[in-house]
C-alpha cells in the first residue's frame, strides 16, 4: 500500500501550506575519492516553518539549522522511514525535535520561553543529551544513538555524535539567518565513505582527499547558499569542480506534519468520559499540534465512545 505524502493529504489543516521545494536536497560524490555529500537549500520552506511558531529568533535560527541537518541526513535512507533529531538540555531551549522522512517531509518542535538573549547553541541548550533515531516503520526496531551535548554549534554537536556513537567521519556546516526575504536555511554535509568491499584503507591519499573536501567545503558562504541566482549544481561545481564531482538526482522537501483531524479524534475517543468532560471548555475540546502549531476544535458531543 502506498501512503499519501503529507503535503497531498486532503485531511490536513487548511492553514498548513502545501509548499514543495523540488530541489531541496542535492546529493553528490567525488569520483575515486572516499567522499559523499549533500547540499541542502530549504528555500521559502524555511521561513514558512520557523515563522509558524511563537519562538524567539535565536530559536528560529537553531530550528532552521536542525531542519537542514535532518533533511540532509534523511537523503541517505535506503528504506521507507524517517530520521529524527532530539535534544534535551537544561538551557533556555530545553527541547528541540526535528525529523524528516525518506520522502523529504519535515517538521520540528522547539520548547523555549518567549524572550531569550542571542547566544551560541551551547549556551542555548546547556547540558543534556543529543540523540538521532532512525525509524523504519511498523514492525521494526528503531535504531537510536545518544551522546552528551558537546560542541559550540549544532554542527559541532552532530559531528561529535557521529565520531563517538557511530565512529563515522562527517563534516558539516549548517546555515540559517533572517534575510530581507525572510528566514533562509541550508546545509553542506560531507561524509567519509568506505572503500570498495566496505573497508576503509586509511591510505594517505584517502586522508588527503577527505581533508581537501573539508577545506573546499569551508569556503561556502551563506550569501552564496541563499543566492537564488545560483543553482545547487553551480554551487557544488564551484566548490568541488577540481575534485571530479558527480551530481546525483535532487530530492524534494516539504512541510510534513502528519497530524489530521480524523487521527486526533481517534485519539480522543480512547479517553474516559470523565477526562473528556474535564478537557472541554464551554462544550469544546481543543487539541494543539506542537509540530505545525495548529489548534483542532472538537465539540464534546461529537467525541463518542
Amino acid at each position: 500500500m502506498i501512503e499519501t505524502p503529507a503535503f497531498l493529504d486532503t485531511h490536513r489543516p487548511e492553514t498548513v501550506p502545501d509548499l514543495v521545494i523540488s530541489h531541496g536536497i542535492t546529493p553528490f560524490h567525488l569520483a575515486r575519492r572516499p567522499v559523499r555529500g549533500r547540499l541542502v537549500r530549504l528555500g521559502k520552506l524555511a521561513d514558512i516553518m520557523v515563522s509558524r511558531h511563537d519562538i524567539p529568533d535565536c530559536g528560529r535560527q537553531l530550528a532552521g539549522e536542525a531542519l537542514s541537518l535532518v533533511a540532509g541526513l534523511s537523503a541517505g535512507l535506503k528504506f521507507k522511514g524517517s530520521f529524527s533529531l532530539q535534544i534535551k538540555g537544561d538551557g533556555p531551549i530545553s527541547m528541540l525535535v526535528a525529523d524528516c522522512t525518506d520522502a523529504g517531509e519535515l517538521r520540528f518542535y522547539l520548547r523555549a520561553p518567549e524572550n531569550i538573549d542571542p547566544a551560541p547553541a551551547k549556551a542555548l541548550l546547556g547540558e543534556g543529551y543529543f540523540a538521532f533515531t532512525i525509524d523504519q516503520g511498523a514492525h521494526t526496531e528503531r535504531h537510536q544513538g545518544i551522546v552528551a551535548l558537546e560542541g559550540e554549534t549544532l554542527a559541532d554537536m552532530a559531528m561529535h555524535y557521529f565520531a563517538t556513537s557511530e565512529q563515522h567521519q562527517c563534516w558539516m556546516r549548517l546555515y540559517c539567518e533572517k534575510t530581507p526575504d525572510g528566514w533562509q536555511a541550508g546545509a553542506l554535509l560531507l561524509e567519509k565513505i568506505a572503500e570498495e568491499g566496505g573497508i576503509a584503507t586509511g591510505e594517505t591519499d584517502d586522508e588527503d582527499a577527505w581533508e581537501t573536501a573539508g577545506i573546499l567545503g569551508n569556503t561556502l558562504t551563506a550569501a552564496e547558499l541563499f543566492d537564488p541566482c545560483l543553482s545547487a549544481t553551480t554551487l557544488i561545481e564551484r566548490l568541488f569542480g577540481s575534485q571530479d564531482v558527480l551530481i546525483d538526482r535532487p530530492r524534494a522537501v516539504s512541510l510534513g506534519c502528519r497530524c489530521n483531524r480524523a487521527r486526533l479524534a481517534s485519539v480522543l475517543s480512547t479517553f474516559p468520559e470523565d477526562d473528556l468532560n474535564h478537557m472541554a471548555e464551554e462544550g469544546t475540546i481543543t487539541m494543539n499540534c506542537e509540530f505545525c502549531n495548529v489548534g483542532f476544535r472538537f465539540e464534546r458531543a461529537e467525541i463518542a465512545r
